[in-house]
């Protein structure tokens, strides 16, 4: 007679097939009550066959990524606590795109879903997908314009419980982890417009400007008129009511465009916080050019961008942050940045790495969801609370063990006043 020793160890081992490893650092727990893996572990719980169909039908990150979408899997109480434990084992570890199962390993994760009557076809992704071979060709304006659509508007209720009063949407600027999220976004305002030079009259566009935080900021305190541009329309309708409500629809206007059709230069300065990312290798030189051209002789410019911190790494397009978060993006390595920005003419004035400051900040932007979760899920649903809470808490560790950084690059166009001769200016 064969003892029934329960799904949990089969599931085990078909995630290390998919992982690349043979010991599974979670506890796994499956829907028949059976538990497999260390008791002190943290717990992963496989709630339905589904997910394990996923697993086979896309034996990657983008299979596990659905399972957990869609609410298949679920990963506990504290999501970082299992990421931390996968990033040492397995293709995790190994900071390369997952290898495909050999064919003798996927005939056993076939054998195991026949085992727990997992077998079948394969389930329709999560709803919160975006396909981004649908649209036409990559970097298109059109295609620009569908991508940012599918990350920014997903409402600004749901941002807000997220971000918080600060509504800005990229890594603070921390004087010590004590100060709150609030207090390090104004920090981070503050230190933008103190590179760039920022005094009453000037003329300053802000590139990617959000919910127009930066734009408020930098009038309400530096005196300056501000263009700010963004694809979101959800974006630009929040921005236009809070310059109006601050009484400075006079100084501040935003603008649903492209930077690549603004065409009413010279700005005085140019911030760019947190865009670059959705530009593309393939665009870069055209990006850093089109800035240049907006300057005046002595212009600034601040590009605030992610970069990618591990050495060379092909694009997945089949990876959860392209499918599900940011169609397109890419993170560039702070050498192709600076490249393309001198290659324009840009002179190089600074350059801040801001890498442990991101990671605070994503923690911070979690436990906003969190504490929020009932009203994000009715406010978006399950599966987009779900895909926000994943990519923002695996960004963390990302950021944490030093994949990713984020860098300030302060450049101005030769010519003009001179660039200070210490930082004393904006530190």
């Amino acid at each position: 007679m064969v003892r029934n020793i329960g799904v949990a160890p089969r599931l085990a081992e078909a995630l290390g097939i998919v992982l690349g490893t043979e010991e599974i650092p979670l506890r796994l727990r499956a829907w028949d009550g059976s538990e497999a893996g260390p008791v002190d572990a943290p717990v992963i719980e496989f709630r339905s066959r589904r997910g394990l169909r996923r697993m086979l039908w896309s034996p990657n990150q983008l299979g596990l990524s659905r399972a957990y979408v869609a609410g298949d899997i679920d990963g506990g109480g504290n999501l970082f606590e299992g990421f931390s434990a996968l990033s040492s084992v397995g293709k995790f570890a190994e900071l390369k795109a997952f290898r495909p199962p050999t064919l003798g390993e996927r005939m056993r994760l076939v054998r195991t879903a026949v085992l727990v009557g997992a077998l079948g076809l394969p389930p329709a992704p999560p709803p919160e997908e975006m396909n981004v071979t649908r649209w036409g060709r990559k970097h298109s304006k059109e295609r620009d314009a569908a991508a940012i659509s599918h990350h920014y508007d997903v409402g600004n209720e749901f941002y807000a419980l997220v971000l918080g009063r600060s509504m800005v949407y990229s890594c603070a600027v921390w004087e010590d982890e004590t100060i709150g999220l609030d207090a390090a976004q104004e920090t981070k305002l503050d230190l933008v417009c103190r590179k760039l030079g920022l005094r009453p009259g000037l003329r300053v566009l802000d590139v990617g400007c959000g919910w127009g935080s930066f734009a408020l900021h930098a009038a309400q305190n530096y005196g300056v008129d501000v263009v700010g541009v963004t694809l979101s329309k959800e974006q630009a309708d929040f921005a236009r009511k809070r310059v109006c409500d601050a009484g400075l629809a006079d100084r501040i206007e935003i603008r649903v465009q492209d930077y690549r059709d603004v065409h009413d230069g010279p700005f005085d300065a140019i911030s760019s916080i947190g865009m670059a990312e959705h530009v593309g290798e393939s665009q870069i030189n055209d990006y850093a050019s089109k800035l240049y051209s907006l300057l005046p002789p002595g212009g600034r410019l601040l590009n605030h961008a992610i970069s990618w911190n591990a050495g060379e790494m092909p694009p997945d397009p089949d990876s959860f942050i392209p499918r599900y978060v940011f169609p397109d993006g890419e993170m560039l390595s702070l050498t192709v940045m600076i490249g393309a920005l001198e290659a324009s003419g840009l002179e190089v004035l600074d350059v801040e790495a801001l890498r442990r400051h991101y990671a605070l900040t994503l923690r911070a932007w979690v436990r906003n969801l969190e504490e929020n979760w009932d009203e994000a899920v009715r406010l978006t649903s399950e599966g987009r609370a779900r895909v926000w809470r994943l990519y923002m808490a695996s960004s963390a560790l990302g950021f944490e063990r030093g994949l990713n950084g984020v860098n300030q690059v302060l450049v101005q166009r030769p010519g003009g006043e001179h660039s200070p001769l210490r930082r004393r200016e904006w530190m």
